[in-house]
């Protein structure tokens, strides 16, 4: 959209001295630091506006999609990258392209490139668990006997299985038809649903029962 200055008319307001700044320019009309002293008063400096950027770029996409496919969350990309968006902005990013693309007036498929690098990233939390499980982590336990202080070095068997489970759990709630420990099964769309049979231990022992009771009556 092109963009309108809007000039003030010389006839109806007096217009501000600028010497040769341009039309586009704005005074400002704040009383300066000596003029507010001046009169007594309290003079506080103007503060400026400290935030992340906003603004999409197709390099930072770049980088974003490339490190989730790593593995590296979303919000410690944006956190430990000098002049990154807030990870908030990121899923706006996201719901506006998603608009472009089903208004039909452009869109990069900004949300496929970035789930399809979350799935890639989630392979590599599954491969990272292995290499947790075959690399010893060497570290200190530390004893207090009394006035004796015992150090003791060996592999930190507990933080790696803490490591590797907290990665399963993760997984699990991420891409449950991949990692999750259960799996569903659902019918035809549309079809009748499939029926479930319990097996719980009393049920099978009544099922063990009807055949020994079939088998004596053959």
């Amino acid at each position: 959209m092109p963009e309108t200055t809007r000039k003030r008319s010389s006839a109806s307001k007096p217009s501000l001295s600028t010497g040769n700044l341009p039309d586009a320019t704005i005074v400002s009309c704040r009383p300066s630091k000596e003029a507010l002293i001046a009169e007594g008063k309290q003079y506080v400096a103007p503060t400026a506006k400290i935030g992340k950027p906003s603004k999409y770029t197709h390099e930072i996409a770049r980088i974003i999609c490339e490190e989730l496919s790593e593995g590296v969350p979303l919000r410690q990309i944006c956190r430990e990258n000098d002049g990154f968006p807030a990870w908030r902005t990121v899923y706006d990013w996201m719901k506006k392209d998603d608009d472009l693309l089903a208004c039909g007036t452009g869109g990069v498929g900004l949300s496929a490139s970035i789930s399809r690098a979350r799935d890639i990233g989630y392979d590599a939390m599954a491969e990272e668990c292995l290499q947790i499980a075959d690399c010893t982590m060497p570290g200190e336990i530390t004893t207090v006997d009394g006035d004796k202080v015992i150090i003791r070095k060996e592999d930190m068997l507990g933080h790696r299985k803490l490591r590797i489970e907290t990665r399963l759990k993760l997984l699990a709630k991420f891409h449950p038809t991949k990692y999750g420990d259960r799996v569903a099964i659902e019918g035809v769309e549309g079809g009748a649903p499939i029926g479930t049979v319990d097996l719980s231990t009393s049920y099978l022992a009544e099922v063990i029962k009807n055949l020994e009771m079939k088998k004596r009556a053959d």
